[in-house]
C-alpha cells in the first residue's frame, strides 16, 4: 500500500513538473518577444536561449524531484520525532541539538550553491554564445584560419565553468563530512545517555533499542533534507535569471492601443529629430533633423557610412523612439497610431533580410494578414524577379529555405515579393538591391515607375541606397552626412549644384569606368 502511495506521489509530481516547465517557457518566451528593440541589442541570443532551454529545466528539479523527496522527508522526520518524543524527552532533547547543527551546516551549503548555480548559469550561456557565434560563422573562421582562436574563447569559459564544478565538489565534500561526524555522533550520546537512563530505570533496554533505530531515521531524515534543500537552493540560483526576465513589462507599444485610421495616405513628417541608441547615448546619431515626405512620393535617401540613414527607417517602423522631436503620419503622432496597425500598412524591405526556415511560399506569405492565393504570390515573386529561380529549385515554391541553398540576391529577392505581397501603403527598401545583379536591380526602378504612373499602386516610397543608379528617378534625394540633412533635391538639380551627392555619383561613375 505504501509503495503504492509512493507511486502515485511520484506521478502526481511528475504531471505537475511537465505543467510547470510548459508555463515557464511559454511565459518567458512571451515575455521576450514584447520587449523593445534595445533590449535586445545588449542580450545576447546564447544568453536567452539558454535560459529558456538549461535554466528552465534547472527549475523543472524543484518539483519533479526536490520538493517531491523533501515532503516526504519532512512528513518522515516528523513521525519520528514524535515517536522519540513520546519514548524519551531527555534523549530526544540531545538528538534535536545534533539535528540543528545539521541544519545549520544545510543552511550555509545551500546557500553557497545558489550563488555558484547562479555563475554556473551565467558562464555555461556565455560558452554558449561562443559557439553559438562560431557556429554561425563558420565559413569566416575557416577562411581566416581562427579554429585556435575561437577554441581558446570556448575554452575559456569551460575552465571557469570547471573551477566553479570544483569548489562545489569540495563544498558538498565538507557537507557530507560533517553529516557523517554529526551521525556517528548521535550514535555514541544516544548509546552514553541511553545507558545511563537505564541504569536510573527512567527507560528500558527494548525502548532504548527503539530509539536508536527512529534516531537514525530521523537523522537520515534531516541529511535527505538538507541533500534535496541544496539541490532546491542549487535551481532557484539558476532560475534567478529566469524570474527576472519573465517580470519584464512589455515595451510600451504593446500596452498602450493607439489610434487606427481609416486609411493610411502615407505622409510622413520628422520634426526636430534627434537620436541616439540606447546602447551609445554619448554617440548623436540624428541631430535636428527636419524632413517631409509626401503621399504617393518616392524620396531617396543617400549618404556614407554612418550618417543615420537606416536610423531613420528605424525611428518610422518605431522600433526606437526618438530622443528628441517627434514624427508625423498623416498628421497624428506615431506614438498616437496603433502600432500593429501600422506595420500592417509598412512593407519593408532591409540590406541582409532575413528568411525562416519554411517554405519559401511560407516566407513570401510571412506576415501578410490579407487573404491570397496561389496567383497572387507568383505575381509578387514575378514583379520581384523571382519567380523563374524559384521554379528551377527542386519543389518550387515548397522549396525549404536553407542558407546554402540561396544567395544573397535570391534571398533578397524573396524579401522585395515578401514585400509587394503585403501590397503597402508605405514601401521602405533600405538597400534592398546590395546584393542584386544587375539584371535585377532594375526592379526598384520598375518599383518608382509603377507609383508615377499605375493609380492602383500609388504609394509612398523610401528607398536608402548606395548605388546611386538605382534612385536616380526618385522625386526628390535626401543626402545626409552626419546625422543631419545636407542637400534635397532631383537628381539633376543635385549634380548642378557640385555637392555632396555629385561628389558621390562621380566617385561611383569613376569605380566602373
Amino acid at each position: 500500500m505504501q509503495v503504492k502511495i509512493f507511486g502515485l506521489r511520484g506521478c502526481f509530481f511528475g504531471i505537475a513538473n511537465m505543467i510547470l516547465v510548459k508555463r515557464l517557457r511559454e511565459r518567458l518566451y512571451s515575455a521576450l518577444l514584447f520587449q523593445e528593440i534595445s533590449f535586445f541589442d545588449t542580450a545576447t541570443v546564447g544568453d536567452l536561449t539558454s535560459r529558456l532551454g538549461s535554466d528552465c529545466q534547472q527549475v523543472s528539479r524543484v518539483i519533479g524531484n526536490d520538493l517531491n523527496s523533501i515532503l516526504r522527508d519532512v512528513v518522515q522526520g516528523t513521525g519520528a520525532i514524535i515517536y522519540l518524543l513520546c519514548l524519551s524527552w531527555r534523549l530526544t532533547l540531545s538528538t534535536m541539538v545534533i539535528c540543528c547543527a545539521l541544519a545549520t551546516v544545510m543552511l550555509f551549503f545551500g546557500r553557497y550553491l545558489k550563488k555558484a548555480a547562479k555563475l554556473t548559469q551565467e558562464f555555461t550561456a556565455c560558452a554558449n554564445e561562443v559557439a553559438q557565434e562560431t557556429f554561425s560563422l563558420m565559413r569566416t573562421i575557416r577562411v581566416y584560419g581562427t579554429e585556435k582562436q575561437e577554441f581558446g574563447r570556448y575554452k575559456q569559459w569551460l575552465m571557469k565553468l570547471a573551477d566553479i564544478s570544483l569548489r562545489q565538489s569540495a563544498a558538498y565534500g565538507c557537507w557530507n563530512t560533517s553529516f557523517t561526524i554529526l551521525y556517528h555522533s548521535t550514535q555514541v550520546i544516544a548509546v552514553l545517555v541511553g545507558g545511563m537512563s537505564i541504569m536510573t530505570g527512567h527507560i528500558t533496554a527494548e525502548q532504548l533499542t527503539k530509539f536508536i533505530m527512529y534516531c537514525e531515521w530521523l537523522i537520515f531524515s534531516t541529511w535527505r533534507i538538507g541533500d534535496n534543500l541544496s539541490s532546491l537552493m542549487h535551481s532557484v540560483g539558476a532560475s534567478e535569471k529566469v524570474f527576472q526576465l519573465m517580470d519584464l513589462a512589455p515595451g510600451d507599444q504593446f500596452l498602450s492601443k493607439g489610434i487606427k485610421l481609416r486609411r493610411l495616405m502615407g505622409n510622413i513628417e520628422f520634426v526636430n529629430v534627434s537620436f541616439r541608441y540606447p546602447s551609445r547615448v554619448m554617440v548623436p546619431v540624428l541631430q535636428h533633423l527636419n524632413i517631409s515626405i509626401r503621399s504617393s512620393e518616392v524620396v531617396a535617401i543617400v549618404g556614407l557610412s554612418g550618417s543615420g540613414k537606416s536610423t531613420i527607417v528605424n525611428l518610422l517602423l518605431r522600433l526606437y523612439e526618438p530622443t528628441e522631436g517627434q514624427i508625423l503620419i498623416d498628421g497624428f503622432s506615431l506614438r498616437e497610431l496603433d502600432i500593429k496597425w501600422l506595420r500592417e500598412r509598412i512593407g519593408f524591405v532591409g540590406q541582409e533580410p532575413p528568411l525562416f526556415r519554411m517554405s519559401i511560399i511560407s516566407n513570401i506569405r510571412y506576415g501578410c494578414t490579407r487573404d491570397t492565393n496561389q496567383e497572387d504570390v507568383e505575381l509578387a515573386a514575378k514583379q520581384a524577379y523571382a519567380h523563374d529561380f524559384i521554379l528551377s529549385l527542386p519543389d518550387g515554391y515548397e522549396t525549404l529555405v536553407d542558407d546554402d541553398l540561396l544567395s544573397g540576391g535570391q534571398k533578397q529577392r524573396i524579401a522585395i515579393a515578401r514585400a509587394i505581397l503585403r501590397d503597402p501603403d508605405v514601401l521602405i527598401l533600405d538597400e534592398a538591391t546590395s546584393a542584386l545583379d544587375a539584371d535585377s536591380e532594375h526592379y526598384v526602378k520598375g518599383v518608382l515607375r509603377a507609383v508615377r504612373n499605375d493609380s492602383k499602386a500609388k504609394r509612398t516610397v523610401i528607398v536608402i541606397a548606395h548605388r546611386l543608379s538605382t534612385i536616380q528617378a526618385a522625386d526628390r534625394i535626401v543626402v545626409m552626412d552626419g546625422g543631419q540633412i545636407v542637400e534635397i533635391g532631383s537628381h539633376i538639380e543635385l549634380l548642378h549644384r557640385d555637392g555632396l551627392y555629385a561628389r558621390l555619383n562621380k566617385r561611383q561613375t569613376d569605380a566602373f569606368a
